[in-house]
């Protein structure tokens, strides 16, 4: 790999040195889907003369054939061919689906790669800001088509899914795994996440409440939408302090942990394989193609509902969330399996809270400025859903680690059976996660 290092990766100037100190930019969202690349083989590429074609064929092997997930790509033009000759709207709807589940992996991958350049707190910035870029674009889209149920439907199940299904999921594998071991995590970032969950439910609670207090909906629809905009705006400052905290403050409680044999592996991994710019061209590129077929998504989603008997509320809270965020959280499972649970609740909790805190109060103030009524009720039955799960998980991260509770007034041996009972008592709560997540689809499937 040292014959690689052509001149496009010093665009930015000195490259930096790859010490712990790039690490830093590297979150969970980052080492989740790391988990899903592979490295190109650059050998054919290398004898290319020209030097341009050389950079441009490294640049497309890299971003095109980097990842587990290429088998996806063409599904991206004939998502566009499918669109463009009138072809069944079904079909487009599931192929623009399978096309973005390939380009959120990439686009973790191209933030990475830019982190490497702009240090650590702009790295994470930026990946703090496109982690979910998926959702986020294809909120906007459904809000400038007026389509706000499918907003809050399609926010609510990012928020579910990553706290019952992705989390239960890792604990349950992880359970399996290890049952010989003891898992263990920084319980110091998930109650960070936990709280703010807690503020999230609180302000999503604030209008819910109002609006059956006040009896007449007519007469409490201005106010419960002004509540709704005002909580948006708290929201996101507290947002912001939580990127302050995470990036500036307390970016030590932050960092993906790896392992020492990891950190003495071979310097390829830790060196960018595309200079600044490459990066930024890329991510500019496939930011406009995953909001080309999340235009798809939008338009389409009512056809798909029909052909297919599903109602768009289930379309929306299952399989978006799912298939928009495919290979963080398959990096979630395969992490926790690895007994590196850190990782795993970096990518739940890490992606819930940016749902629920900037993400949803995001596309209220879009609303806002756009003149469409957008508020923070999303019913009695999905926000009692949203309680159930914030306050089982907060609750569940609690419990999990031991030395934090009252079991620590006991004297308690350190003996591979009582680690066994504590795997297996991961696997139990992995379990009821998922059952939660399974029993909440009842209200949602078509009757």
């Amino acid at each position: 790999m040292a014959s690689l290092q052509e001149p496009w990766l010093l665009e930015n100037g000195n490259l930096k040195g790859t010490s712990k100190e790039m690490r830093h930019g590297r979150t969970a969202h980052n080492m989740s889907s790391s988990s899903l690349r592979k490295k190109s083989d650059l050998t054919l590429v290398s004898k290319v003369r020209c030097g341009m074609l050389r950079h441009l064929l490294t640049n497309l092997q890299e971003v095109i054939l980097g990842t587990k997930l290429s088998v996806l790509f063409p599904a991206i033009p004939l998502a566009i061919a499918a669109q463009c000759y009138g072809f069944g709207r079904p079909w487009v709807f599931a192929l623009s689906l399978l096309g973005l589940t390939p380009l959120a992996e990439r686009v973790s991958f191209l933030t990475e790669q830019i982190a490497y350049f702009t240090g650590p707190t702009v790295g994470g910035l930026l990946n703090a800001t496109c982690g979910n870029a998926t959702e986020l674009i294809i909120a906007i889209f459904a809000l400038w088509q007026h389509k706000i149920e499918l907003v809050k439907y399609s926010l609510l199940g990012s928020i579910l899914s990553n706290l019952l299904l992705v989390l239960g999921t890792s604990l349950f594998c992880g359970g399996i795994a290890n049952l010989g071991q003891e898992q263990k995590y920084d319980r110091r970032q998930a109650d960070v996440n936990a709280l703010l969950l807690l503020l999230a439910l609180l302000c999503h609670m604030l209008p819910l409440l109002f609006r059956i207090s006040g009896g007449s909906a007519a007469l409490t629809a201005v106010p419960t939408l002004q509540l709704s905009r005002a909580s948006s705006i708290v929201m996101l400052i507290a947002y912001i302090a939580y990127i302050i905290f995470q990036l500036v403050t307390h970016r030590q409680l932050f960092e993906a942990q790896e392992e020492s044999e990891e950190d003495d592996a071979d310097v390829s991994e830790e060196t960018p394989v595309m200079g600044i710019w490459s990066g930024i061209v890329w991510l500019v590129g496939m930011t406009a193609v995953i909001a080309l077929l999340s235009e798809y998504v939008v338009g389409t989603i009512e056809d798909a509902s029909e052909s297919w008997g599903l109602s768009v509320s289930f379309i929306s809270i299952i399989l978006l969330p799912i298939v928009g965020n495919a290979a963080e959280h398959a990096g979630a499972v395969i992490f926790a399996f690895k007994n590196k649970l850190d990782i795993s609740l970096g990518v739940a909790l890490g992606s819930a809270t940016q749902i629920a805190m900037f993400v949803v109060p995001l596309c209220v103030t879009v609303a806002w400025i756009l003149g469409i009524k957008m508020d923070l009720n999303f019913n009695l039955i999905e926000t009692g859903a949203l309680a159930i799960s914030i306050i089982t998980t907060a609750f569940t991260l609690q419990t999990k680690e031991m030395p934090s509770t009252w079991v620590t007034l006991i004297p308690r041996p350190e003996s591979p059976q009582l680690n066994r009972i504590i795997s297996q008592y991961n696997l139990i709560e992995g379990m009821l996660c998922n059952m939660n997540a399974g029993l909440g689809l009842s209200w949602l499937l078509p009757e």
